[in-house]
């Protein structure tokens, strides 16, 4: 079972774990060294036991309200999940139907031969005009 030296509040610990454990330790002693830092700089020197404690505390404050996010985001998730689950059981929209008006031929026509007569009175005017 390998031996670490931690650093907390500038004094020096040594903790055993198991076998590549190490990073994970060294970690979690980094944490609780800037909690203790802090103490430090707000307090000064005071007792280790103190210390530890005090240091510990502010983390475990930290995880509790880290504890209440991850809570709140998991009902969030949840909720989000059946709101998705009912959209995709749901049957598809009806297609929105779109009407086209469609023009009879007979109009068609008639506009048709609207159109030449007005050219030929045209054509007549400007032959006169001329």
């Amino acid at each position: 079972m390998p031996e670490v030296t931690i650093h907390i509040g500038g004094r020096g610990f040594d903790v055993s774990c198991q076998d590549g454990e190490e990073s994970f330790l060294q970690a979690a002693a980094k944490m609780l060294d800037d909690e203790a830092q802090v103490l430090s700089d707000q307090i000064g020197r005071m007792p280790e036991s103190r210390m530890l404690l005090m240091a510990g505390l502010m983390l475990a404050d930290k995880t509790a309200a880290t504890d209440d996010k991850v809570k709140a985001l998991e009902a969030k998730l949840a909720e989000t999940e059946a709101e998705l689950q009912t959209l995709r059981s749901a049957p598809a929209p009806e297609p929105e139907r779109i009407e086209v008006a469609v023009v009879p031929p007979s109009v068609t026509d008639t506009l048709a031969e609207l159109a030449a007569r007005a050219e030929a009175l045209a054509s007549d005017i400007e032959d006169k005009a001329k």
